[in-house]
């Protein structure tokens, strides 16, 4: 494995974050939908993305395969394309300067805001037996994750817009109150980004939760499963391939098809002219299969080396307690706790 080089900060560069919770595999619509454009922003911007072992707290867990989980989930974005030489990589419970300042913002935080989270509803219905303080609390802890790095950017789906404005109204409200402190984030919408769909239900969105294991496919499946998957991918009446309102399951396709070869829809339906639905599910297929080959590949290298993934969470988590603790201590002296630092 290469040496992890140091990140050199571009001031002129603004500062884009995301984190990701470790449900278990990266999947076609995580990857399509997020993961893919992290390779692309880091190019662009100085990009922090972490793994939110902390998050995922919030629902119970059994320790050992959580652990597994989080490590597994660490080298599917390296091997996704996060390179810790352009990027900073870390696991969230590494750096305690998330949870310090998020205690801060819970005292800025008002329990109507809170409560009135779409999100902790939602969760709060399907985890009738867990409605912990953590459900409550996660729009702060992610308010913390942002505003820890002076945050330009951050790219978010429709689900997590609400935690965004909560965290500008925080920002707002601390600045207001004690100074210009924290930067206002705006939301980050990349160039591309498709919405992938269940392959079995093509209404709804792509979701390792599904209960159906033939609606989803990870960036880590071998492809005998992948080839099956798609084989088995719902489709519509009729037999012309097209993207359209009442074609869900073949838009679906295409959408896939097209997000993986770099190409366009319109592209993709004249590609497929006139060919019939199962040589079209196969090709889509093939070209998954085939995109995630080297992801595959490098991610049971990753897992395999151990101490090389030590190593870049270790060197991750300097980096981001190095760019925190300036925010921190800065926000700790806009509200008067003592500090004998100079």
């Amino acid at each position: 494995m290469s040496e992890i080089n140091d990140k050199v900060t571009n001031e002129k560069k603004q500062i884009v974050l995301s984190g990701i919770q470790p449900t278990g595999t990266i999947t076609l619509g995580n990857f399509l939908g997020a993961v893919s454009n992290w390779g692309k922003m880091q190019e662009e911007f100085d990009s922090i993305f972490f793994v939110a072992d902390l998050h995922a707290l919030t629902v119970k867990r059994e320790p050992a395969e959580f652990r597994q989980a989080c490590m597994s989930f660490f080298a599917q974005l390296l091997a996704c394309g996060i390179d810790p030489a352009k990027s900073v990589l870390y696991f969230q419970s590494h750096v305690h300067e998330h949870t310090e300042l998020q205690w801060i913002l819970n005292c800025n935080t008002y329990v109507g805001e809170a409560s009135r989270m779409t999100q902790f509803k939602d969760k709060s219905a399907k985890h009738a037996d867990n409605i912990n303080m953590g459900l409550m609390d996660y729009p702060v802890l992610m308010a913390a994750d942002i505003l820890l790095f002076r945050t330009s950017l951050v790219p978010v789906g429709i689900d997590q817009k609400q935690h965004l404005e909560l965290t500008r109204d925080i920002a707002v409200r601390f600045n207001n109150r004690y100074g210009d402190t924290f930067v206002v984030p705006e939301p980050y919408i990349p160039a591309t980004g498709a919405k992938i769909c269940s392959l079995q239900d093509p209404t709804a969105k792509m979701s390792k939760s599904d209960p159906d294991a033939n609606a989803w496919v990870s960036v880590i499946e071998d492809e005998s499963s992948v080839m099956k998957k798609f084989k088995r991918a719902v489709t519509d009446s009729g037999n012309d391939i097209v993207a359209r309102d009442d074609k869900p399951g073949i838009t679906n396709l295409l959408t896939i098809y097209a997000a993986i070869e770099g190409k366009s829809v319109e592209q993709a339906e004249k590609e497929f002219a006139g060919v019939g639905y199962g040589t079209f599910k196969t090709a889509v297929g093939e070209a998954v299969a085939e995109k995630f080959r080297p992801i595959r590949e490098n991610y049971h290298r990753y897992l395999d080396d151990k101490a090389y993934l030590a190593e870049v969470a270790r060197e991750g988590a300097r980096k981001a307690s190095a760019m925190g603790s300036r925010t921190l201590a800065k926000v700790k002296r806009k509200v008067g706790l003592v500090s004998f630092d100079r």
